[in-house]
């Protein structure tokens, strides 16, 4: 399908979710798989329905990079382990925004490119806001109880790292740098990921995301239920 049928699809999806409090979406996926891009676009359908839409990032809340690198740099376990100050995500976010929250959140705290903490206020969300909230490793168990609709993008290794490749290298300094540190650390970690939590199986939806611009959208029905495309 189109893309744009695509989100106008997922957009309404999401919507018909209904809580007595504000809406949290995870947007999980390998890295590269395009997850950022993905709740970019969501946001604007969303918010013409009327509802306010908060956008975070995981990377908002990095650890400080010699706790993140404490395994090596190649580390995957310090990847899966080690890269993110979950707590303070459900502090600040995930909780005020859930059921019996306050609806006061923080949408990021640190700069992982600068190695610093961010002084973000505090804002306060209305009953009827949406979070759509992106990044690696969402579904994993001490997030998944947070969330109220889970998207997962899909894309094979090859794909995210052809992307990776063009997207990293002014971060990482070169091409073979991009390809080293997905190969060693990200991918094996995703792998990990994958296998071990099995977010396909939690997600309400699976984004197949291998042509951006005809990108499948596949549904959950859960209890043993196939996935079924939406053309």
């Amino acid at each position: 399908m189109t893309r744009e049928r695509l989100l106008e699809l997922l957009a309404d999806l999401i919507l018909q979710v209904e809580r007595s409090h504000p809406l949290r979406v995870a947007i999980d996926g390998i890295d590269a798989a395009g997850k950022t891009s993905l709740a970019d676009e969501l946001t604007p359908l969303i918010e013409a329905h009327g509802r306010p839409v908060l956008r975070a990032s995981i990377d908002g809340f990095h650890l400080p990079r010699a706790e993140r690198y404490r395994q090596g740099v190649d580390s995957p376990g310090g990847y899966y382990f080690d890269s993110f100050n979950y707590d303070t995500l459900i502090d600040v976010l995930l909780l005020p925004l859930g059921p019996g929250g306050d609806r006061r959140c923080r949408l990021k705290l640190f700069d992982f490119r600068t190695d610093t903490p961010l002084d973000e206020p505090y804002q306060h969300a209305s009953v009827g806001s949406v979070l759509l909230l992106d990044g690696v490793f969402l579904l994993r168990p001490a997030l998944n109880p947070y969330w109220d609709y889970r998207v997962f993008v899909q894309v094979d290794f090859h794909v995210a790292l052809y992307r990776a490749i063009r997207r990293d290298q002014g971060l990482f300094g070169s091409r073979q740098a991009v390809v080293e540190r997905y190969q060693r650390r990200y991918f094996p970690a995703q792998r990990r990921y994958l296998q071990t939590v099995q977010p396909h199986e939690l997600a309400d939806v699976i984004i197949e995301n291998k042509d951006p611009a005809n990108p499948q959208i596949i549904t959950n029905w859960k209890h043993g239920s196939p996935f079924e495309s939406q053309n």
